[in-house]
């Protein structure tokens, strides 16, 4: 095989020196799995911030010996389990911003303690009224809106295409372990002699310890690590698709508002994110009010769903990569399939979920169970699918889609506030639950139509080189890497 430069016909060598990249990627324990074993835990600390009021809703809202509570109604909750996304969207498209501008380490680092010291004064809060507590929950929110862009601009740096999806959908189950482990463990807390209050300080307490780990062991990319060998840093180096110089390329906005690849991707982010949310903010309450659980109960039994997505995140990612590394088909086709997976399957638990009664509570919790649980295929879909797009500017990118899926975050809790008058009612989660199913069919529709998973030529400026160009899509396209042939472009 040749190709044409300056006139001259050259015959082509990128192939050739795949097979030894392939190699080295099978070794041993590097520096790219320590990155990601710190977002990973980075990834559950910032969820326990995240989920922590989920979990003490319940408890600030019931008489409890020893500890303190409030009479708030259904409304007041609502606006209180919203109100974290109302800074959460502010924050995203800045937050990618300045990863991308100033580096992800330090924003995520930041972020992550400043988030931390504000869980410390939620039992404060909480005492001068819920509006106090929706202030805290923006703020949190502000600050939590920079972890999916900052952990997407890492990842970009730091995963190469052919592991793509075991180590970012590792890092990403982190956010699964988190929630169950707060939900599991908050049971136990709340009955402590510190109450639902010891869940807020145990998780500003893990919040800063891990930022200082973060500040001592992290690196933006793998030129900047103190601890790697050369061969793995040009090994992650070639296989990631990323500039060493993105930082100072400007982000080609109307090129990715014009490419129907991105609205594919964002349409299946929102479709998640409204299911997500819906269940992580009112699962609590239907499990204390339609299946009458007690609250150790409810918290076990609420952090199963996501013990069971955060496991199966690491059963789909290998088989991802392997159906895509062995050429069995194309990376659009994989992201596609598995994103089906982890929608459509949900959806069709949610509807038999709609006619479930307390009398049948082994069927609703496991209904549950599997309409979180079978989630993890998203994790091998719309997830990584800035990074298949455009790994120079997957940070910014995830800032857009992950802002405006937010805005669902804030519209899923209100939704159920207005259609819920009678918690105890099955009929009424009925519909809750229809409307969450209907979206998840719609939005993975609009995934499987325009979603597309090859490198877009916005990726890179009119002014990089061509052979830096023709040398991204024909790695991406390598049968020794990943043969995909022409499959990318069909489906």
């Amino acid at each position: 095989m040749v190709y044409h430069a300056n006139g001259e016909r050259r015959p082509l060598l990128l192939r050739v020196v795949s097979n030894p990249l392939r190699t080295l990627s099978s070794r041993g324990f590097g520096a790219r799995h320590w990155q990601a074993i710190l977002l990973f835990v980075g990834m559950m600390i910032n969820y326990f911030q995240r989920v922590n009021i989920s979990a003490g809703i319940v408890p600030m809202t019931t008489p409890t010996a020893g500890a303190p509570f409030y009479k708030w109604d259904t409304s007041d909750k609502s606006m209180i389990l919203s109100s974290f996304f109302w800074g959460y969207v502010v924050s995203q498209v800045p937050a990618g911003l300045l990863a991308k501008r100033f580096g992800a380490k330090v924003v995520l680092g930041s972020a992550t303690a400043i988030g931390g010291i504000l869980c410390f004064f939620h039992p404060m809060a909480a005492s001068n009224g819920w509006e106090s507590v929706c202030v805290l929950r923006v703020l949190t929110g502000l600050v939590q809106g920079t972890v999916y862009p900052c952990v997407h601009t890492l990842l970009a740096k730091w995963v190469p295409r052919t592991e793509r999806g075991l180590l970012t959908t590792g890092v990403y189950a982190g956010a699964q372990f988190g929630t169950a482990i707060i939900l599991v463990t908050s049971g136990f807390i709340f009955e402590s002699s510190m109450g639902w209050p010891g869940l807020f300080y145990i998780s500003g307490g893990l919040s800063l310890a891990w930022s200082l780990l973060f500040f001592w062991q992290a690196a933006n990319q793998p030129a900047t690590a103190r601890r790697i060998c050369k061969t793995e840093k040009e090994y992650i180096e070639s296989l990631t698709g990323s500039n060493s110089s993105s930082q100072s390329m400007p982000v080609p906005w109307l090129s990715i508002f014009k490419s129907p690849a991105f609205y594919g991707l964002l349409a299946a982010h929102c479709g998640f994110t409204w299911g997500f949310y819906t269940l992580l903010t009112e699962m609590p309450t239907y499990m204390s009010s339609v299946l009458q659980l007690n609250v150790k109960s409810n918290a076990f039994l609420s952090s199963l769903p996501y013990f069971a997505m955060g496991l199966l995140c690491f059963v789909v990612s290998p088989i991802s990569d392997l159906l895509i590394n062995r050429g069995t088909m194309s990376t659009t086709t994989a992201r596609k399939l598995f994103n089906s997976i982890g929608q459509w399957g949900p959806m069709a638990c949610l509807i038999g979920l709609g006619y479930m009664t307390a009398d049948e509570k082994t069927w609703a919790i496991l209904l549950l169970t599997l309409a979180v649980g079978i989630n993890a295929g998203c994790s091998c879909g719309y997830l990584i699918n800035h990074i298949d797009l455009s790994p120079n500017f997957a940070g910014p990118m995830m800032g857009v889609t992950n802002g405006i899926a937010g805005i669902t975050s804030i519209l899923a809790p209100l939704v159920v506030g207005a259609i819920i008058s009678n918690e105890m009612d099955p009929s009424q989660w009925r519909v809750v639950f229809f409307i969450t199913g209907g979206i998840y069919l719609v939005c993975n529709t609009l995934f499987v139509i325009f979603g597309r998973a090859t490198i877009q030529p916005w990726n890179e400026t009119p002014s990089m080189s061509s052979t830096m160009t023709l040398r991204n899509h024909l790695e991406n396209d390598s049968s020794s890497i990943a043969p995909t042939s022409d499959k990318d472009n069909r489906f």
